[in-house]
């Protein structure tokens, strides 16, 4: 039988109590439903295996507390569990930070909890993933996802509104480990009927995860990318979401992302609409609306050179209108070596560039098009490297084999 926990106000009315009630569930995990709320987190909520936090939708709000930067004395090292700061005024035990430099971000950013403080040392729950330069602004900042998990199995966010109060930031942390929701190394996660917006950083990612569905959940007016899964992901699907306003991508396959379907979503009003890159294969975008994006509506990105090209992706029932009236080379452009690509039964409108409705440099290869409208576009199409034959390609979520996951951390 699953526990379950529903909260009072009082019972939730920090970051520190939800993360108490999510302790008390014990290793089984269970459900965890919180009040119609406002609460101001001071750090960012860890979710274990078998942990379901819901909310009352638009009635429970978690809002970021502000981010400070806290400078490092000086150089440190790869691996301590410490670091020395200039102060450590306003730092509790227990808060999630990140720290970092001018230079080490991605993955040589470090994301910790506060251990324990003395006088002007921080200790770390684990340590830190780079060298940090004293020439090269090193700081410590309680940067955060608001809802993250690391190596977990079997957990949901649903039914919650998070506002990242990117005003109130003084530093950002990049999406490789963070996210307004972040997860990493896990598998079998849900979010579903979350409003996301206003993040300093990506809405959403997770890095090296599998089996993933997020539905009807949105992701706006963020700094980073609306929606960013990445490193390795695996079979997951976007279902029924929407990604507006962001300063990035509305959606961003990151590197090796494979066997994703996006189905009846939309991405309007960000710099690019769906970027794709680096061994993002085996994708789907289907019956999704992309419009009034800055640059590219599909942009199949210009490092996808071989071996690490992007190959195996549909783009179909999708209508893609009015994108690239800033920047970019056509409604969609596919660059580098991208192959095997099927592009069906979109209808693809133009903007006041009057760039082509699809763009593809020389070096693409067996691009497939079929039953495409178009409209107010340049031309319809600037390819040189089409193919009469549809692709013989597996794509999306639940067709990938057993071996597309043996790059991934064994299951936790």
């Amino acid at each position: 039988m699953t526990t379950v926990r529903e909260l009072t106000a009082e019972e939730a009315d920090s970051a520190v109590a939800i993360q108490s009630a999510i302790h008390s569930l014990g290793p089984e995990g269970g459900r965890i439903i919180l009040p119609a709320m406002e609460v101001t987190l001071d750090r960012g909520l860890e979710l274990r295996s078998g942990i379901e936090l819901i909310g009352q939708g638009e009635r429970t709000v978690l809002r970021k507390g502000p981010g400070r930067v806290y400078p490092l004395t000086g150089y440190h090292n790869y691996g301590m569990h410490d670091v020395p700061l200039q102060s450590t005024q306003g730092l509790e035990v227990g808060m999630t930070v990140c720290v970092l430099d001018d230079i080490r971000n991605g993955f040589y950013e470090t994301f910790a909890r506060i251990d324990w403080i003395d006088g002007q040392w921080v200790g770390l729950d684990h340590g830190i993933a780079a060298d940090y330069i004293a020439g090269n602004s090193p700081r410590f900042t309680p940067a955060y996802p608001m809802i993250f998990g690391h190596a977990i199995a079997g957990a949901a966010i649903r039914d919650l509104t998070l506002e990242g109060n990117r005003a109130d930031q003084d530093a950002t942390m990049g999406g490789c480990r963070g996210g307004a929701i972040y997860f990493a190394g896990s598998r079998d996660l849900e979010v579903t009927g979350v409003r996301q917006r206003d993040y300093d950083g990506e809405g959403l990612s997770f890095q090296m995860c599998r089996d993933v569905v997020i539905r009807d959940s949105s992701f706006d007016a963020n700094a980073g990318n609306g929606m960013h899964p990445g490193a390795g992901s695996t079979n997951c699907l976007f279902e029924g979401c929407s990604s507006a306003g962001n300063g990035r991508s509305g959606f961003f396959f990151c590197v090796r992302a494979s066997h994703i379907t996006v189905n009846e979503c939309s991405f309007d009003g960000n710099s690019i609409g769906v970027s794709v890159g680096t061994r993002d294969c085996h994708n789907a975008i289907e019956s999704c609306r992309i419009g009034r994006n800055r640059a590219e509506g599909v942009l199949l990105r210009p490092e996808g050179v071989r071996p690490v090209e992007v190959h195996s992706v549909r783009i179909a029932h999708c209508e893609i209108v009015g994108n690239a009236f800033e920047a970019g080379a056509g409604q969609v452009s596919i660059h580098a070596d991208a192959h095997d690509i099927i592009i069906e039964d979109n209808r693809i409108t133009g903007s006041n560039r009057l760039l082509p409705a699809i763009h593809a440099t020389p070096t693409a290869s067996n691009i497939y098009l079929a039953h495409n409208t178009i409209e107010e576009c340049g031309e319809s199409v600037a390819a040189a490297s089409l193919v009469a034959d549809r692709p013989q390609i597996t794509f999306g979520y639940g067709a990938a084999p057993e071996a597309a996951f043996r790059h991934l951390p064994r299951a936790p």
